[in-house]
């Protein structure tokens, strides 16, 4: 046991929906007082960053709980029982229209003082047409960014949506020090 760590002595699932859960636990701190945490537990989800021809495909949507459109690279939820590969292939599919070649790039942490969610992201290449249906409340278009323009907007904060920042910077490092697309 860590020096630091809190120990669980009670847990209440307070809201459950189709997303997320969350919960209010009591805890024993390191001191051994009693504090309460309140806690988002999600399934996990992947973001793939697609390129294709020296460009990358992104996703535009409105998010309501930001109430305003964004772009993104593709993203979704795991499904119980699934791989984050299998859902990184689904999920470009799904959204794109597009599959091919995944490279594990990383994960992440979302927002851990309050949610357990892992986004795992992925880098997909040698894209060839494959589309499957979106799910039926998803609206959403696929824009076709210059890579270097996504980097650039990456790195100044024009694309504040924190999977895609972190996907296009850690891909963009991975492409300069890889041969994966040496010319």
């Amino acid at each position: 046991m860590s020096k630091f760590e809190e120990k669980c002595i009670k847990k209440e699932t307070i809201f459950e929906g189709k997303i997320i859960k969350v919960e209010r636990d009591t805890v024993i701190l390191p001191d051994g007082k009693k504090a309460i945490r309140e806690v988002v537990r999600h399934p996990g989800a992947v973001g793939i960053v697609a390129l294709i021809d020296n460009m990358i495909l992104m996703v535009r949507q409105y998010r309501y709980a930001l109430a305003k459109e964004t772009i993104e690279i593709p993203a979704g939820k795991i499904d119980q029982n699934e791989k984050p590969i299998s859902c990184a292939i689904r999920e470009l599919r799904e959204e794109t229209g597009y599959q091919g070649k995944m490279t594990f790039l990383g994960l992440f942490n979302t927002s851990p003082g309050f949610a357990d969610e892992v986004i795992y992201l992925y880098l997909a290449h040698d894209l060839i047409w494959s589309p499957l249906a979106t799910d039926e409340d998803e609206f959403l278009g696929v824009v076709k960014l210059p890579w270097n323009d996504a980097v650039e907007m990456a790195i100044t904060g024009q694309i504040q949506d924190a999977k895609s920042s972190l996907g296009i910077l850690l891909a963009n490092r991975f492409l300069n020090s890889s041969q994966i697309f040496a010319k």
